[in-house]
């Protein structure tokens, strides 16, 4: 079985359940699992875990990330993006300065009222399964963070931009919010995802590339493994004595430590034979590491 993370180029056309169950059969391995939906219309990074990878599945979510998005203005759809329903339309009579003043103020802290058709859940079912029954309920304004957005091409009426954001932001909510800023109406007419955290556009890889690489042996070229998603935490080995403690998932005093005992912070763990045990983090007022995420499975033991 293979473990680690494959950085994928999702197709437009394909949803994110589509790329693991493609992957899964080329891979001949069920343990996979994406880290955060992109539409089926939508294109780019898709970190895909594999094995014990699939661990990271919600840490790698909860990265923040970046978008190519092109705004459509004078445009309202159901959707919030061109593929959907036609609600309303307007003359975009805006000029190019309006619109990067607008644009502009939608960078900080913003309270984004999640779309009907996204993946949300309200009393237990899914809000894109309640639109396509024709049903609309009330949905409580979420806090996201928009760090950048920078304006790449203005041909109006589209706008092309790069937006940096926390996990949570629709793209496509952000673009309709824009255009009813400008009161010209606005929706998305594309998106690619560029950046997911430390995995960029120009790393990734599409399915048939992996095809590729796994009919010449060289899949694990593509392949990052577990440890080297926390490669900017310190490396830490255990004694031979103290290992123990580390695949039970146990505290450890600096003392146990052969490497890295003055480390502090979140360290990564290994055993004397170079295995990862996990992710630990030093606690100052118990002087002791504490468990923050393990990844060693006992069948690991010689």
């Amino acid at each position: 079985m293979k473990n680690g993370i494959i950085n994928i180029y999702k197709e437009r056309g394909f949803t994110s359940h589509d790329v693991v169950a493609k992957l899964r059969g080329i891979l001949k391995q069920k343990k996979i699992g994406h880290t955060g939906t992109l539409d089926p219309d939508a294109e780019g990074v898709l970190p895909v875990c594999l094995g014990k990878g699939t661990k990271l599945c919600e840490l790698l979510t909860d990265h923040d990330k970046t978008y190519e998005a092109v705004l459509l203005l004078g445009r309202s759809t159901d959707t919030q993006d061109v593929s959907g329903t036609v609600l309303a339309q307007a003359e975009v009579r805006v000029s190019e300065g309006q619109v990067r003043d607008v644009i502009a103020e939608f960078v900080g802290d913003y309270d984004q009222v999640p779309p009907m058709y996204s993946a949300l859940k309200v009393g237990g079912k899914k809000l894109c399964d309640l639109a396509r029954e024709g049903k609309e309920v009330e949905r409580k304004p979420r806090r996201v963070e928009i760090y950048g957005i920078r304006i790449l091409e203005i041909q109006l009426p589209r706008v092309r931009m790069e937006v940096s954001c926390s996990k949570g932001t629709y793209i496509r909510t952000l673009c309709h919010d824009i255009g009813e800023k400008l009161g010209c109406h606005g929706c998305m007419e594309s998106l690619v995802r560029t950046k997911v955290g430390r995995f960029a556009l120009k790393d990734s890889y599409r399915l048939t590339q992996v095809e590729e690489l796994r009919d010449e042996g060289r899949l694990d070229e593509i392949i990052l493994p577990v440890d080297q998603v926390f490669a900017s935490c310190p490396e830490t080995v255990l004694r031979k004595g103290s290992e123990r403690l580390g695949y039970n998932g146990n505290p450890f005093s600096a003392a146990d430590l052969e490497k890295g005992a003055d480390a502090k912070g979140q360290v990564r763990v290994y055993d004397q034979s170079g295995i990862f045990i996990g992710l630990y983090e030093y606690r100052q007022e118990k002087h002791l590491f504490y468990p923050v995420k393990m990844f060693y499975e006992k069948q690991e033991m010689s």
